[in-house]
C-alpha cells in the first residue's frame, strides 16, 4: 500500500495529520506567508536605509519624493521611520497568518489584519499601474511629483513590488482564511 491509500492510525486518509492545521495548508503550505515576510522585511530595510541617510535608488521615486529624502527634511525622514516599522509589523503579519501563534492574538484579528493588508497593498498596486499605464498612453499627464524620469522605474520595479506584496498576502490570507475554518471545524 502506498502512503496515500493507507489509514493512518486516527484514521485519517492521505497519511493525513490529525492536527488539521497541517492538514489546512494543502500542497501550498505556508509559502505565501513566509514569501509576505521576507517581501516586508526587504521593503523595510530600504526604508531603513532611505531613513538613515542612504541614496541609492531614491531617484527611482519622483521628485516628490527624492527632494525631501535628499534635503534630509525632519518630518520626512521621521516618515520613511515611521513605515520602515510599519513594514515590519506587516513582516510579523505574515508570520502570525502561517498558523495560531501567537495564541494571544485571536484568530479574527490575524484574518482582519491580512485581509486589510493584501486589500491596501493589492489596490495600492493596481491603482499605481493603472494610473502609469494611463500616463504611457497619452490619456493622462505625467504628475510633477512623479516626473517622467522616474515613470520606467514605477512601471518596472515599483508597481510590480507592490503587486506582489499584495498576492503574497492574498494567498496568505486566503490560505489562513482556510486554516482557520478547517480548525473550527475540528473543534
Amino acid at each position: 500500500m502506498t502512503r496515500s491509500t493507507a489509514a493512518s492510525t486516527d484514521g485519517q486518509r492521505d497519511g493525513g495529520s490529525a492536527d488539521p492545521a497541517r492538514r489546512a495548508g494543502g500542497q501550498a503550505g505556508p509559502w505565501a506567508a513566509y514569501g509576505a515576510c521576507v517581501w516586508s522585511v526587504l521593503f523595510a530595510a530600504l526604508s531603513f536605509y532611505w531613513a538613515a541617510g542612504g541614496r541609492v535608488g531614491t531617484g527611482t521615486i519622483g521628485p516628490a519624493v527624492e527632494g525631501p529624502a535628499l534635503a534630509r527634511e525632519p518630518g520626512f525622514v521621521a516618515l520613511l521611520w515611521a513605515t520602515a516599522v510599519l513594514k515590519l509589523v506587516a513582516a510579523a503579519l505574515a508570520l502570525a497568518l502561517v498558523d495560531e501563534r501567537p495564541r494571544w492574538l485571536p484568530r479574527w484579528m490575524r484574518l482582519l489584519a491580512g485581509w486589510g493588508a493584501a486589500a491596501l497593498l493589492s489596490l495600492y498596486g493596481v491603482a499605481n499601474l493603472a494610473q502609469h499605464l494611463l500616463i504611457v498612453t497619452g490619456l493622462v499627464e505625467v504628475p510633477a511629483g512623479l516626473g517622467r524620469a522616474a515613470l520606467p522605474w514605477h512601471l518596472l520595479l515599483w508597481d510590480p513590488v507592490w503587486l506582489s506584496g499584495g498576492l503574497l498576502f492574498t494567498l496568505a490570507a486566503i490560505r489562513y482564511s482556510r486554516l482557520s475554518i478547517r480548525t473550527l471545524r475540528h473543534k
